[in-house]
C-alpha cells in the first residue's frame, strides 16, 4: 500500500491510498488517528490504513496536489554508503580524500542532520541551489520512514541536494552544503514496508532534463550499498530520540560527473521501484 499526503483545491489537507492515478481518502473522523505520521507510528500501519480507507470514494490526481509525506518528523541522512559516493566525495577535495575513504570502511557510518519539515519540498515544488555555490548536484536516495521508536514503517524517494564546492572546500562546511531552505525533496508517497518489493532488486534512477533534453541519467541498485538499513537505523538511534519519528536518506550511488552542475530551470526526476517518481524543478537561491 502506498500512502500519500495531498491538498485539495479548497486548501484541505488529506491522506489517501495512492493507486495509479487516483487517491482513496482515509477517514480520520473517529479521532484516534489524525495524520499520516500517526498511521505510520501504529503497530501495524497496513492494518490501520486498510481500516481507514474509503473504498467508495476516490480523488483524481488532477484534482489534488501531492505534498511531501512529512508531518513533524526530523530528516537525517547517511553519506558514503556506496563506493561511487565515496569516490565522488574524495574528488571534491584532496585534503578530505582519506577522511571519506576511512568512513566508507569504518564500522561507524556518516550520519548528519538534513532538514526540518519547512525545508522539505514535495512533488512539483522547486528545490533550491544556493546562491553562494557554483557546483550543485541532486543525490537520489531511497529513504527510510521511521517511527518514534525507530521501527521501519515504510520507504519514500529522497533528493539530498548538495553544494559540492562548499563541502569540498572544507569538510566542516558540510552543514552549509547540505542544510538550507529547499535542500531536500521527499515523495511522492510512502510505500509501507510490508508491501515493498524485494529490496536487493530495487533500482534507483536519476534523470535530469534541461530545456526538455536529458543532460544526465544514471542508475544504481540498493544491493550496491555497503551498509544495511538495519545498521544505519541502529547507529541513528544511539544516544538519540525521535518523538515524532524520522526520515533517513540512505546515501547515493548515482552522482553526476565532476564537470556537471545544476542550473536554474532544470527538472530532476528520481524513480525508485515500488515507490514511484519524484519530480522537482530547480531554482537558484
Amino acid at each position: 500500500m502506498r500512502l500519500a499526503k495531498y491538498r485539495m483545491p479548497t486548501g484541505e489537507i488529506a491522506v489517501g491510498q495512492l493507486d495509479d492515478e487516483r487517491l482513496s481518502p482515509l477517514d480520520f473522523s473517529r479521532g484516534q488517528y489524525r495524520c499520516l505520521s500517526d498511521i505510520l507510528d501504529a503497530d501495524d500501519p497496513l492494518e490501520v490504513a486498510d481500516f481507514l480507507v474509503s473504498r467508495h470514494k476516490s480523488v483524481s490526481l488532477e484534482a489534488a496536489t501531492l505534498m511531501a509525506p512529512i508531518d513533524n518528523q526530523e530528516v537525517w541522512a547517511a553519506g558514503v554508503t556506496y563506493r561511487r559516493s565515496c569516490t565522488a566525495r574524495m574528488e571534491e577535495s584532496e585534503s578530505a580524500a582519506s577522511c571519506y575513504d576511512r568512513v566508507y570502511a569504518s564500522p561507524r557510518p556518516e550520519l548528519f542532520f538534513k532538514a526540518t519539515p519547512h525545508r522539505v519540498r514535495g512533488p512539483g515544488e522547486a528545490l533550491r541551489i544556493r546562491s553562494d555555490s557554483k557546483w550543485n548536484v541532486p543525490e537520489p536516495e531511497i529513504t527510510l520512514v521511521l517511527t518514534s521508536d525507530l521501527r521501519l514503517a515504510g520507504f519514500t524517494v529522497g533528493n539530498d541536494m548538495s553544494s559540492r564546492d562548499i563541502e569540498g572546500e572544507n569538510p566542516l562546511y558540510l552543514p552549509q552544503a547540505k542544510v538550507y531552505d529547499g535542500c531536500c525533496g521527499l515523495g511522492p508517497c510512502v510505500t509501507l514496508a510490508s508491501v515493498m518489493p524485494p529490496l536487493q532488486a530495487v533500482e534507483i534512477r536519476l534523470v535530469i532534463r534541461r530545456k526538455g533534453d536529458i543532460v544526465f541519467e544514471g542508475t544504481t541498485k540498493v544491493s550496491e550499498m555497503a551498509r544495511t538499513f538495519e545498521e544505519l537505523i541502529g547507529w541513528l538511534g544511539r544516544e538519540n530520540s525521535f518523538p515524532h519519528g524520522a526520515f533517513l536518506l540512505t546515501g547515493t550511488g548515482v552522482i553526476p560527473e565532476a564537470n556537471f552542475t545544476l542550473h536554474s530551470g532544470d527538472m530532476v526526476a528520481i524513480s525508485i521501484d515500488g515507490i514511484g517518481t519524484l519530480i522537482n524543478p530547480v531554482e537558484q537561491g
